[in-house]
């Protein structure tokens, strides 16, 4: 029979439509590869992206925005927002607009083209967790940003255009609505019971390990109570912080050893799968909030949007996140 599961923080309800249940061989994916034409991320095609605002690893003695770095980052060519300009707020009757004013940047995580992130080596992959550090704090400096939105899109499935590795960072003027729901559902489960709910849920699944990926002495991945979909999984610090910038060096190795053990079982199960994930961490400038935990959530593009979805504001996931541990834990 299908259950229903609500997400104790965004009251979000999932129905795991179990007599839909598959294994992690059932799902068609579609390869993402190379296609052979010009890439404009590769080294050598410095010239052809905005100026860069941040390198790492660039040999020395080597100018501006040419090759021989190991991690780039630059203004997206084709922005969603524009950094030039005042927000100008107005309202038009019961509606409000502003200017499209933020910054949209393109994190390019590695020279090889052909190089999955999935396989970074650690001290390749740590360059990409510094590098949305670092941004945001910059970022932060700007008072007309109130949020840095860092995510990744991997196969044509979740949203990428380019093959070569690489993942964004949009800073906006307003607070998305995914964030403030958190914050609001943090907040009122903190009213009530005085603890982090983020670290409630880390509690319980270290004790009922039925949901628990791996761990490590810093971090947790599990797949969540509710997820939106198959071998959803997050990752979490399992220390109270509600700022990803707070990190340690320390800290940062950490996660991408976890990070990087919990995206290889992900590829074992399902290989070449689409997926994005999103980093969920405090708005800019905020002091240290006890009632909100930074995360990362990780979503394959395993199942569609359709009418019912979109109607309802239900996701149906047909396989339990029980079940898709299970599979993630055999996977290494």
């Amino acid at each position: 029979m299908p259950e229903l599961r609500k997400d104790p923080i965004l009251g979000r309800w999932i129905i795991i439509s179990k007599e839909r249940s598959q294994r992690p061989t059932d799902f068609v994916i579609e390869e993402f590869k190379s296609t052979g034409g010009f890439c404009p991320l590769c080294p050598g095609n410095e010239k052809t992206t905005p100026s860069e605002v941040m390198v790492l690893g660039r040999e020395p003695g080597l100018p501006p925005n040419s090759a021989g770095w190991q991690l780039r980052v630059v203004p997206n060519k084709f922005p969603a927002l524009v950094i030039e300009g005042e927000l100008l707020k107005e309202g038009e009757g019961l509606y409000d607009r502003m200017n499209g004013i933020g910054a949209h940047e393109v994190v390019v995580e590695s020279p090889g083209h052909e190089d999955r992130f999935v396989y970074l080596p650690p001290e390749q992959m740590i360059l990409v967790f510094k590098a949305f550090k670092n941004r945001i704090l910059d970022l932060s400096r700007d008072p007309r940003f109130l949020y840095v939105m860092v995510f990744k899109n991997y196969g044509r499935a979740a949203g990428a255009s380019l093959e070569h590795p690489h993942s964004q960072l949009v800073a906006l003027p307003i607070l998305p609505r995914m964030v403030t729901s958190e914050l609001e559902g943090t907040l009122s489960y903190y009213k009530y019971k005085d603890r982090c709910i983020y670290c409630d849920i880390i509690r319980q699944e270290l004790q009922q390990d039925i949901r628990l990926v791996c761990q490590n002495d810093r971090f947790v991945c599990l797949t969540p109570f509710a997820p939106r979909s198959p071998f959803e999984m997050w990752i979490l610090p399992k220390q109270h912080s509600s700022s990803y910038t707070d990190q340690s060096e320390e800290s940062l190795e950490r996660l991408v050893n976890i990070f990087s053990e919990s995206m290889r079982r992900l590829d074992a199960c399902i290989p070449n799968v689409p997926y994005n994930f999103v980093l969920h961490t405090q708005p800019l400038r905020s002091a240290p909030l006890e009632h909100y935990h930074w995360h990362f959530e990780i979503v394959p593009k395993l199942t569609s949007i359709a009418g019912f979805e979109w109607g309802s504001g239900f996701y149906i996931n047909p396989m339990p996140p029980e079940d898709t541990c299970k599979y993630l834990r055999e996977a290494l």
